[in-house]
């Protein structure tokens, strides 16, 4: 079986955009909140990838909008549309002032909205505006849905959100030396990683590393998700860790909105700034010299305190509840992640097969199979287990788990002249033994 030619990332780049766009529109619900913020959007440019265009219509954030809510972010990648060479019904300024009029007066009927129109003459006299197709335009875009008119009896008044995993904000500290598990009497600096949740002030994780990338916050990132639930928005500065493309597309594929604080302005994180105030006054002043033989003995004693001590302890700024008594007052909704999510959490590089059949990644030379030379491959690897192997993906199907290079094994594997395509249904045939001394041109010593 013949692999098809590997696609471009077009597709993933263009939905990434889509979802930055529209990922802080989410959690709003309709009305002229949304339709205002829908508005400030369509009004700004942007470098769109594969287009010189420079702006995106409220109605086009509206159908995305739409689409991700039903399936997710794979929803969001381009596809051919439907009705190519017939006439759309409405015109798009038209279906975009329709759908806006509707956002800012929810309690509209389909009539109400269509004389409105009129009314304020932004609709040509001759165009014709049926009210079916005016229905199915603001039933597409989820406008139909009767708003809720129950009171609202919540107190923001300590914070912006008072329910649990509404809001997650995640940022470093510098912490302690430990010794250098290789050398024995040299320290190393170490960074401690923390998420901490808004209204509860709850800690889903946090862990010391050492370093403070992307590959040292996803696993942190992770486990907080298995003991915490999903949350719906992750606030975090503009550290390098947190601008990465790989933390982006893992929060799209999550349905978490992720938030970057305006650069120089620590105050939307004051309540972790003063979570690690805490670490360093209650903490750090406690710990012994075999707190910090290791960074595995540093992590279990920040956890002894954090589950031991300040989970346990009375908040001011919760009313005197203490942190896991306001969480389990109000988890009651708490959404729990669906299916494995450490294929989620793998890293992806690109990588084009030599020659040798193999290709590099961060120094180590993996071997794939020769029907691959020459095309673009997909590896999906953890950062903290790659030496074990990597796996590798071509057009979308996971293909084998390359091993790196055995050059001694090599020297043992006969050669053949003509190379097979790959059948992915087929198992592999076992390497034939024994060096052929008509291939010995072929062995590189």
């Amino acid at each position: 079986m013949t692999i098809p030619k590997d696609g471009q990332d077009h597709g993933e780049a263009l939905a990434l955009f889509r979802y930055g766009l529209i990922a802080d529109l989410l959690h709003l619900e309709a009305g002229q909140e949304r339709a205002a913020a829908l508005r400030a959007k369509a009004a700004q440019g942007y470098e769109i990838p594969g287009t010189s265009r420079r702006r995106v219509a409220a109605e086009t954030l509206r159908d995305w909008l739409s689409a991700y809510r039903r399936g997710g972010f794979e929803a969001l990648k381009p596809r051919a549309r439907k009705d190519l060479g017939q006439v759309r019904a409405l015109p798009q300024e038209v279906a975009d002032r329709l759908c806006a009029l509707k956002e800012e007066n929810p309690f509209f009927s389909v009539e109400m909205v269509i004389n409105k129109a009129r009314q304020e003459k932004q609709v040509p006299e001759s165009q014709a505006l049926a009210r079916a197709t005016v229905h199915r335009l603001l039933s597409r875009h989820g406008l139909m849905a009767r708003p809720s008119q129950e009171p609202t009896s919540k107190d923001r008044r300590r914070f912006a959100f008072d329910k649990p995993n509404e809001l997650w904000m995640s940022d470093v500290m510098h912490g302690p030396r430990v010794l250098d598990e290789d050398d024995g009497r040299r320290r190393e600096r170490t960074y401690l990683i923390a998420l901490l949740d808004d209204a509860t002030r709850v800690v889903p994780f946090a862990a010391f590393a050492r370093s403070e990338n992307v590959a040292a916050f996803l696993p942190v990132f992770e486990r907080a998700l298995h003991r915490r639930g999903l949350p719906k928005r992750l606030y975090v500065d503009n550290g390098a860790a947190y601008r990465s493309r790989h933390l982006s597309l893992v929060c799209a594929k999550l349905g978490v909105t992720l938030i970057h604080a305006r650069p120089y302005q620590p105050q939307g994180k004051g309540k972790l700034e003063r979570w690690f105030r805490t670490v360093r006054m209650q903490l750090l002043p406690t710990l012994l010299e075999a707190d910090t033989k290791s960074l595995t003995a540093l992590n279990r004693r920040l956890w002894a305190w954090i589950e031991d001590e300040y989970h346990d302890t009375p908040h001011r700024g919760l009313d005197g509840l203490c942190p896991l008594d306001a969480w389990g007052a109000s988890a009651g909704d708490i959404e729990l992640p669906l299916g494995d999510l450490s294929e989620l959490f793998l890293f992806e590089e690109k990588r084009k097969v030599q020659k040798d059949r193999t290709v590099s990644l961060h120094g180590i030379a993996y071997e794939v199979d020769a029907s691959l030379v020459g095309e673009t491959v997909t590896l999906r690897y953890d950062p903290a287990r790659q030496a074990r192997g990597v796996a590798v993906h071509f057009q979308g199907r996971l293909i084998e788990t390359a091993k790196p290079v055995n050059t001694y094994a090599n020297c043992f594997v006969r050669r053949n002249h003509a190379t097979k395509i790959l059948d992915t249904d087929s198992p592999p045939a076992a390497p034939q033994q024994g060096l052929n001394l008509r291939d010995i041109d072929q062995v590189d010593f």
